[in-house]
């Protein structure tokens, strides 16, 4: 059970930070290296909101490898555990400076510079995180897509970027199965406009790839080469204001969202974080149970710990079935891990397959002190039970994509708050958090309304989306003028605590990736037997939310509805990949619409649930919610 800090610091810091933003971050920027110091700590006309350090020069490789040595050459600097393919590895900090530069060298000689981009297509193997820094040490912005992802979604990344090079494994590797990656990055080299000038192949035993010739290189050959004519890249100081990789998020358009984040402002929020958030120590074990591929992978499982000093551990497994529910504690106590940052749907998972927590006994738990979550919102249940099987408090956090660390959050470093079962605890310092009604105007205590934040948003968080200033002007800050619209909904409690409860918008949150309900829409549309179709977020108690498509079909069809639905099912995973977690598609005669023609997606999601609905006063034809309603008993839903 948690049992909170009676002294803790957060509210005088909070307060520090909300009576001088800019002294506040002055302060918080000494824990980096600059090559150059700001002239401006925050310059408000400048960017779509204002920029951080402007006129600072770093370099985040430095900062996260080069600076520690030789204090930390020979601590360990990423310990890599592979259950999937029965592996060990570790980096030492020297050894990662050494990889790092190397491939550093590698990527100047495929003709890589400042500003270039570089896609990273790679499963959870160090040579991941060694290319996130290599592009970080000469100055290029990275670009990571998660490996599930299908051709046509790497197709769009790439485009969008227009990157100098690809880097890339020859597979990923899933339970029971090897996935290939180099046929699905050869597609979507041929479905985007843009073409890479170079791939660059890390070869892995369980699947080597055929290599294009005049495109294609290997990367063992090529970063050997370097080493041995002696060639490794320096690290090249850049402008605090230029970005360090964009991460591309689901829209609602067909045009994915580039995140940007921009480097100066995202170290010094990482820096802050590591200890006052997570209360870890330079020279501990910092584990994040996540994947390179999204937000939390890059700050939590490179970047943060690194910059921290701390080792960093990168697993390639799941949290059961590799090879079973113990897994999770087997590696926190091999490892020493201190902290586990995972999602609510891993705990989920492993209290499903061992909800007595047999499979913790006769692992040494002595050096773990808290557990992490975020994701998606960590029902009280599961937090209890966490919390009676580990010993230690379980700490939810919340953030998103576009903020790079988290919003609110339980600060352990400064004193752990009393913890409030199914909220995340209280804004972080630089996050004046609001909850607003549709008119932008601040409800009171608890209240649900639309969470949003007083602009300007703290160092970290995107300053922009990747050349589309306007679009991220209308995404995020037109709703409510003077705002950062979360889209997130929620309320504040009289205590200051924030609750997050649902999402606003069309983007599910399926075990803690955040998908579009638009872009399924988008195939299942077309499929040829398809009129029109809804898809919803459906509440499921292991993954949080899963997809549910509703599916209209042409007159004349005359093939078996089953089959088409199977079709459907297949056709989702074939286009964005298994992430999307698409397993239902139902065929109804209707889709419930208002008279003004909009589909009535709440009301569907609300009889999914089992939630208390009211046939809405706008329907054309209310009896189409009683089939959908049967559609879905039918499945032992609803």
């Amino acid at each position: 059970m948690t049992t909170p800090s009676t002294t803790s610091r957060y509210p005088e810091v909070y307060a520090a930070w909300k009576a001088d933003p800019e002294a506040f971050w002055r302060e918080a920027a000494r824990a980096v290296d600059w090559a150059r110091q700001a002239e401006r700590i925050f310059d408000p006309e400048a960017g779509v909101y204002g920029r951080w350090f402007v006129g600072g020069e770093l370099n985040a490789c430095h900062n996260a490898v080069d600076r520690h040595l030789p204090e930390r050459a020979e601590q360990t600097a990423i310990l890599y555990e592979s259950p999937v393919t029965g592996t060990r590895r570790s980096l030492t900090y020297a050894e990662l400076r050494d990889e790092v530069a190397a491939l550093g060298a590698v990527l100047q000689d495929l003709g890589v510079g400042p500003g270039d981009r570089v896609v990273l297509y790679m499963p959870m193997v160090p040579e991941a995180i060694v290319a996130m820094l290599a592009c970080a040490r000469i100055g290029a912005v990275h670009s990571v897509v998660f490996g599930g992802f299908a051709a046509r979604e790497l197709a769009a990344r790439i485009e969008d970027a227009a990157p100098k090079a690809v880097l890339a494994a020859s597979c990923g590797i899933e339970p029971g199965r090897v996935v290939a990656y180099k046929p699905l990055l050869d597609e979507a080299c041929a479905l985007s406009a843009h073409k890479p000038e170079a791939c660059l192949i890390l070869q892995r035993p369980q699947s080597e790839a055929a290599m294009t010739a005049g495109r294609d290189r290997d990367w063992a050959e090529a970063v050997a080469a370097a080493k041995a004519e002696g060639r490794a890249a320096p690290c090249l100081p850049v402008a605090a204001t230029d970005p360090l990789y964009i991460l591309y998020t689901s829209g609602t358009t067909g045009k994915p969202k580039g995140v940007v984040r921009d480097t100066g402002g995202y170290l010094v929020a990482l820096a802050w974080s590591m200890p006052n958030l997570y209360g870890v120590r330079p020279g501990e074990t910092y584990w994040c149970a996540s994947d390179v591929g999204w937000v939390v992978g890059h700050s939590y499982i490179v970047y943060g710990p690194l910059l921290h000093g701390c080792t960093t551990v990168l697993y390639e497994g799941k949290p059961v079935g590799t090879p079973d529910a113990g897994a999770f504690w087997r590696v926190i106590a091999e490892t020493g891990t201190v902290a586990l940052f995972t999602a609510p749907t891993a705990l989920r998972a492993i209290k499903k397959e061992d909800p007595d927590g047999r499979l913790m006994q006769g692992h040494d738990l002595s050096r773990f002190r808290t557990l992490f979550l975020a994701g998606e919102r960590a029902d009280p249940d599961t937090v209890a039970w966490a919390e009676t099987m580990t010993g230690v408090p379980v700490i939810d956090h919340w953030w998103q994509t576009e903020t790079g660390w988290p919003i609110a959050a339980n600060p352990v470093g400064l004193g752990a708050l009393p913890v409030k079962r199914g909220s995340p605890t209280v804004p972080m310092p630089g996050y004046d958090v609001q909850v607003l009604d549709e008119g932008g105007r601040p409800l009171p205590p608890d209240t649900m309304g639309t969470i949003a934040i007083r602009l300007p948003l703290p160092p970290g968080c995107l300053p922009t989306l990747w050349r589309q200033d306007e679009r991220c002007r209308e995404s995020y800050l037109a709703t409510f003028p003077g705002y950062y619209n979360t889209s997130d909904a929620g309320f504040l409690d009289r205590d200051g605590y924030v609750s997050v409860m649902g999402r606003t918008d069309d983007i599910i949150n399926v075990a803690g990736h955040r998908l579009s309900t638009g872009g399924m829409e988008e195939v299942l549309a077309s499929h040829p037997a398809v009129a029109e179709c809804a898809v919803i977020g459906i509440r499921d108690a292991l993954k949080g939310e899963a997809p549910c498509g509703f599916v209209v079909l042409k007159s004349g069809v005359d093939r078996s509805p089953a089959e088409i639905e199977r079709e459907l099912v297949a056709l989702v995973r074939e286009k964005i990949g298994p992430v999307a977690a698409f397993k239902l598609a139902l065929t109804v005669g209707r889709l419930p619409k208002t008279r003004s023609g909009k589909i009535l997606r709440g009301t569907m999601k609300k009889i999914a649930d089992g939630e208390t609905w009211t046939t809405p006063p706008t329907i054309d034809d209310p009896a189409i919610l009683d089939e959908i309603g049967e559609r879905l008993k039918a499945r032992g839903i609803g």
